[in-house]
């Protein structure tokens, strides 16, 4: 049996036409994720959703939207995701950021 170990999930959640520094919010989040060596990163796309504004997202053929929600997940130690949050501060102008704690089973390789 594999022990659990405590770690925090960072979830950021962001229109896919969001950008920053000419290239789309979600791969510079995830490449800036990766330069930091975070633990790992996953873009997930939200076939519906909607936000603050409850204006609807969607990608039903018959209400194409220009921007569908994504959602981009990075598990790590508090320190890691306590050390990239101020670099996301820089990076996000319109988005919603939770963090909670979470209890992580790591099946393969070895980890730390």
């Amino acid at each position: 049996m594999h022990e659990p170990r405590e770690r925090v999930l960072l979830r950021i959640f962001i229109d896919e036409n969001e950008r920053f520094e000419h290239k789309p919010l979600y791969e510079a989040i995830v490449l800036k994720a990766r330069e930091m060596k975070m633990a790992g990163a996953t873009v997930l796309r939200g076939p519906l959703g909607f936000g603050k504004s409850s204006v609807l997202h969607t990608s039903k053929i018959l209400r194409l939207s220009t921007s569908l929600p994504l959602v981009i997940e990075i598990v790590d130690k508090q320190e890691k995701i306590d050390a990239i949050l101020p670099i996301f501060d820089k990076m996000i102008n319109s988005g919603l950021v939770t963090i909670e704690k979470v209890r992580v089973l790591h099946y393969g390789s070895k980890e730390d």
